[in-house]
């Protein structure tokens, strides 16, 4: 079975279409797992109303504790697949590229990585945003910068949206605030021997609300500092062998 985890805060506008997608677009048995830290524009409620339609989601509402990474890890802890998948769920990431990403897991392949920075990928400039194309070129930068800092390999470190076999995820420890948890399990599955794919996808716009990691270059300068200690930390790691 497959896993999908979805985080959210404040995404009580795209949840419920998201959903909708999802069970339209992935032919696959599957379960959602909406893991929401107790919005305030009642996301989890708006989740809990599509289990009326699609029984195999579950909820759950983590009242007192925040954040990206500790949400996609309590999502693995409540997950049943063997498969999991994890995305944004403000709709800027297409669902339909699910299946893609299970057929190169069907390959063999235990990590793979929907990838803005390989040939075919790309990301979609917002024009009602001022800082888009700016944004765009950071991230850009950053992700060529880890990439020659680190493995070749891999051409987007700050994805966010894979598919992971439930030993990749059990053999790694996935920590961090934000988006940086990324690079280090990206590099430890290269380092420790995990067979890592990329495809390419169109990162578009989100269809309600603002984005959590920021909206403004000053944001990504922010979080860009984080990200290049995180990659620095990754030189000294000298890997893992797999059980």
């Amino acid at each position: 079975m497959l896993s999908i985890i979805l985080p959210t805060y404040n995404e009580s506008g795209n949840i419920a279409r998201m959903i909708e997608r999802i069970m339209e677009e992935v032919p696959l048995p599957l379960e959602v797992i909406v893991v929401d830290d107790d919005s305030p524009d009642k996301t989890w409620e708006v989740a809990e109303e599509t289990q009326k339609t699609y029984p195999n989601v579950r909820v759950l509402r983590r009242v007192g504790k925040s954040g990206l990474t500790s949400a996609i890890v309590d999502g693995i802890e409540m997950s049943k697949g063997d498969v999991l998948v994890w995305m944004d769920a403000d709709l800027s990431i297409p669902p339909s590229k699910i299946p893609e990403l299970m057929e190169k897991i069907d390959e063999g392949n235990d990590m793979v990585i929907a990838s803005r920075y390989v040939v075919g990928g790309g990301t979609v400039i917002i024009e009602k945003e001022d800082d888009s194309l700016v944004l765009v070129i950071l991230s850009f930068v950053l992700n060529w910068f880890i990439q020659r800092l680190l493995d070749p390999r891999v051409h987007d470190y700050t994805s966010g949206f894979i598919a992971i076999r439930r030993r990749v995820a059990d053999h790694i420890e996935i920590k961090g605030d934000h988006g940086e948890y990324f690079i280090s399990l990206t590099y430890k599955a290269l380092k420790d021997g995990f067979k890592v794919v990329e495809i390419p996808y169109i990162l578009g716009a989100r269809d309600y609300g603002v984005s959590k990691t920021g909206t403004r270059w000053w944001h990504y300068f922010q979080k860009g500092f984080k990200y290049l200690g995180v990659t620095i930390s990754m030189l000294f790691y000298r890997g893992r062998p797999i059980k």
